[in-house]
This record gives C-alpha cells, sequence and structure tokens, in this order.
C-alpha cells in the first residue's frame, strides 16, 4: 500500500461519514479545513464566492487534503479495527459465480488461481473494473470528453488565509489551486494542489490509456494553455507548475449511467458504479455516501438481495445525474457562462449574468450533489456584501 496522487476534496456530507468513524482528528492532522471557494475569470474577476464547511453552516468542515494521506488514514484505521488479514493485495478478479447463499471469486495472485468466498461481491474496483466489465461485457472502454487534466502539489506561499480554494477560467482552459496541507517547516508555507484542465489537441486517444491518472505530465504540453493567457493576482501557474517537478496528465474519462447495479448478491460501488468527470469535488464524497447506503441497507434488511436492491434504487439515479450534470461543467459551469458572454472580462458582473442566474448554477449541482449549504442566506449575503 502506497500513498500516491495529488489534491482531493471531501464535502461536509461525506466527511460527517467519516467524523462518525472516529477519523475527524486523522483528518484534520493530514488535511486543510476549506473555509471558502472562490470562481474566477482568467483575470481573476471574481464570478461567484461562497464559503464552505462548517463556515457555510455544515455541521463538519469541507477537507482539502492530499489523496495519498486520505487514503493513508482510512487504511490505518482498517488495519487498526478488522485487523491485517482484512486487506489483500495483489490481488486480480477473474470471475466469479454465485453459489445458493453465497459468492466464490475467483483470482490470481502471484502468478496462482485462489478462490475466496463470502455472502456478497462488492465492485469498488474503480473506472477499469473488472467487476462492472463482467456485468457488461459489451460496454468497452471509458469515454474520453477530449479534455485533458494535467494536476500537481507542491510547497508554495499560503494565500488569504491559508484556507481558500480557487477555481479561474472558462472554456478555453481551467486553473485550479488549493492548499491541501501545512509546511512543517514554515507556517507562512502551504502544501497546494494546482490542476490544469483543457480541451487537447490530440485527435483521439490512441495514444495513451483512458482513465491512466498516473501518467507523468508534459511541461511542454500544458504550459501553452496557461502562458500568456491567465493573469491571476495570487499565483503565477506557470511559475507554480515549473517549481512542481514531477506531475501528472489525466484524460477526462466518464462512463454512461448503468440501468442497474445491482444483481443479486453483486453489486458496483464508487468508481465502479459511476465514474464522473472530476468538477464539483464529488467521486471521493459520492463514493463514501454510496458505501454508507449500502451498509444500512445490510443492516436493515432480512436478505443479501434485498439490501442491494434497495442499495441500487437508492444511490444509482441520484449519481447518475451527477455524472450527466458534471459533462456539463457542473458548478464550475458558472464561470463558462460568464466567460462566453465577457470573454476578456467585465466591468460589472451583474451586467454579465445576474445574482440569481449564476446563484442557479452553483445551488442546483449543491441541492443535486447533496451538499447544499446549511446556511445558504448567509453565504448570500457574504457574497453579496463583498461585490459592494
Amino acid at each position: 500500500m502506497r500513498e500516491l496522487g495529488v489534491g482531493i476534496n471531501m464535502l461536509p456530507h461525506a466527511v460527517g461519514l467519516l467524523a462518525e468513524l472516529g477519523l475527524m482528528d486523522a483528518l484534520d492532522a493530514a488535511g486543510i479545513r476549506t473555509r471558502e471557494l472562490i470562481y474566477a475569470n482568467r483575470f481573476s474577476q471574481v464570478v461567484w464566492r461562497e464559503l464552505r464547511g462548517i463556515e457555510a453552516g455544515h455541521a463538519v468542515p469541507q477537507f482539502s487534503i492530499h489523496r495519498g494521506r486520505l487514503l493513508g488514514l482510512i487504511h490505518q484505521a482498517v488495519i487498526e479495527r478488522l485487523g491485517p488479514a482484512s486487506i489483500r493485495t495483489g490481488c486480480r478478479v477473474d470471475g466469479f459465480a454465485q453459489e445458493g447463499q453465497g459468492m466464490t471469486v475467483h483470482l490470481s495472485e502471484g502468478g496462482r488461481t485462489v478462490q475466496a468466498e463470502g455472502d456478497l461481491l462488492i465492485g469498488a474496483d474503480g473506472i477499469h473494473s473488472t467487476v462492472r466489465a463482467a456485468l457488461y461485457p459489451a460496454e468497452g472502454t471509458p469515454t474520453w470528453n477530449g479534455v485533458m487534466l494535467w494536476r500537481g502539489a507542491t510547497r508554495w506561499p499560503a494565500w488569504r488565509d491559508g484556507r481558500t480554494m480557487a477555481i479561474a477560467g472558462g472554456n478555453h482552459a481551467k486553473f485550479v489551486f488549493y492548499p491541501i496541507g501545512e509546511d512543517p517547516d514554515s507556517p507562512a508555507m502551504r502544501v497546494t494542489n494546482w490542476a490544469v484542465m483543457a480541451r487537447s489537441s490530440a485527435p483521439q486517444a490512441g495514444h495513451f490509456t483512458l482513465a491512466d491518472w498516473s501518467r507523468p505530465g508534459d511541461l511542454a504540453q500544458v504550459l501553452p494553455f496557461v502562458r500568456d493567457r491567465f493573469r491571476l493576482d495570487y499565483v503565477d501557474p506557470v511559475e507554480i507548475i515549473r517549481a512542481t517537478g514531477a506531475f501528472y496528465e489525466y484524460p477526462n474519462c466518464d462512463r454512461e449511467p448503468l440501468p442497474r447495479w445491482s444483481f443479486g448478491r453483486v453489486t458496483l460501488l464508487g468508481d465502479a458504479a459511476h465514474p464522473m468527470y472530476p468538477v464539483g469535488s464529488n467521486g471521493a464524497s459520492q463514493a463514501i455516501l454510496d458505501a454508507r447506503a449500502l451498509a444500512e441497507h445490510l443492516r436493515t434488511h432480512m436478505s443479501v438481495e434485498a439490501a442491494l436492491s434497495a442499495y441500487d434504487m437508492e444511490r444509482r439515479p441520484l449519481t447518475s445525474q451527477i455524472v450527466l450534470s458534471n459533462r456539463g461543467g457542473g458548478p464550475e459551469g458558472v464561470i463558462d457562462l460568464v466567460e462566453a458572454r465577457a470573454p476578456d472580462g467585465f466591468d460589472d458582473i451583474d451586467a454579465v449574468a445576474s445574482y440569481e442566474e449564476r446563484e442557479q448554477v452553483v445551488r442546483g449541482y449543491a441541492s443535486l450533489a447533496g451538499f447544499a449549504s446549511g446556511n445558504p442566506q448567509g453565504e448570500a449575503e457574504a457574497e453579496k456584501s463583498e461585490r459592494s
């Protein structure tokens, strides 16, 4: 088990479930409590801003955190509570069969074939899920929308309160910037995540593996999307990208929503069930909501089959809507809206798009994804105050 990846955001509805498991102290030690999110155009002109987490009225924070550290603290909790034998690595699912009141799974492990038996099988094996492929053998590879995502993390001076997240740009390219950890050597620094999302000039995806998030990035490919385009008052994208060293490239992929996840004693969860574009900070959070719903249905239903069916009916329609919404930009669509109308900037944001129109884009997505603010009126007043 290795702590790999870069930044990730955990929204309050998912953080609350981790807090119930006693992981709040570990999250605080590993990540940053995000206080504010700012959407801006490529000139740093604010399109929308809102408080997040506790400051927005939720009972728990939103966390920005290194993906590897998040997985590491969850992994440690599993080992402590369920024992080291509860996790087996290096196994590949070759097939499975439902037999009476249980499941048999055929695995490849270290060059040999082994079997595992249990009450049910949960395919939580990602966008390239073997379990999903067995249930839908004709589905094929993930769908690439032509957008490439470059991501990295490095030490960088804290901006504002050191707890603010910004997404700038629009239809041509977006630049994402947020802190994911304290710097133990300097309170004025943060471990900072950045990302560039832009439509690639590659005519097709044949030269790379779809949904391969760990492929090294290339400066020559990403810098043209930010050089001379962004004029941000908090960071020069070229500088932070050059300072990062190794970073990663990721084709923006998802899959079509499925008509069904659960088949008898087999079901899907997380990216295996609903891989989505990385907008709105929802992928990991929705997987945690899946897990909680599944556990609750298993606890309250008389049979595994009934529990998995109820879980499917609860979670699949909701996540399908999020997958489709993310294709349109999710809440970040508010930046696209403004850039389409004012590509060279604006003097008055309300003349470009009214507060109500912008609110509908952002709040509508929050309601859809299940993390609408506990105090939307307070956030609205803060946003209006800042504008004035």
